[in-house]
């Protein structure tokens, strides 16, 4: 497996990192290959967990007003290859899962900080979303993202950042 490659020299400070990572199918997808569309980077912290997979379902259940607009999307964990494959399959998610198992991204991003369960502090992923614009710029940041109708709310502001 090859490692994750990112640019974090960055002359704009709203310019999305670029990345390449492998996804479920072990390809490697590169955001440079996107320029020119709309695209939606989410982070989550693990596969098939609760709060994960509804975000993802959220995702899945309006993937086709996403895809008539132009618009892809990438869930982005430290999980596995086989992990990702294991909960497109197990939930039909039509869209790719990156896996940044160094945490590479996912700290580029700033999606890597303290968390805080049960009393207990530890760092890991921040629940994330990105609207990236067709030039590679950050149009929008979620942070504290609510799982459950996370879509929704890109869709309506997807809308607005178009005009």
């Amino acid at each position: 497996m090859k490692p994750a490659t990112i640019d974090c020299n960055l002359t704009n400070a709203m310019q999305a990192p670029a990345f390449t990572l492998l996804n479920q199918d072990n390809q490697s997808v590169s955001l440079k290959d996107y320029r020119g569309k709309w695209v939606i980077v989410y982070f989550y912290p693990k596969d098939d967990t609760p709060g994960c997979t509804t975000e993802a379902c959220s995702f899945r259940d309006q993937i086709e007003i996403f895809s008539k607009q132009g618009v892809t999307i990438f869930g982005i964990s430290k999980d596995t290859i086989t992990s990702h494959k294991k909960f497109i399959a197990k939930y039909d998610l039509p869209f790719s899962l990156l896996s940044d198992r160094d945490g590479e991204v996912i700290k580029a991003y700033g999606a890597w900080g303290d968390k805080k369960m049960f009393g207990k502090e530890y760092e890991g992923i921040l629940r994330k979303t990105f609207i990236i614009s067709p030039q590679g710029d950050i149009a929008k940041e979620y942070e504290d993202v609510t799982p459950a109708n996370h879509a929704e709310e890109i869709l309506k502001d997807l809308e607005m950042l178009r005009g």
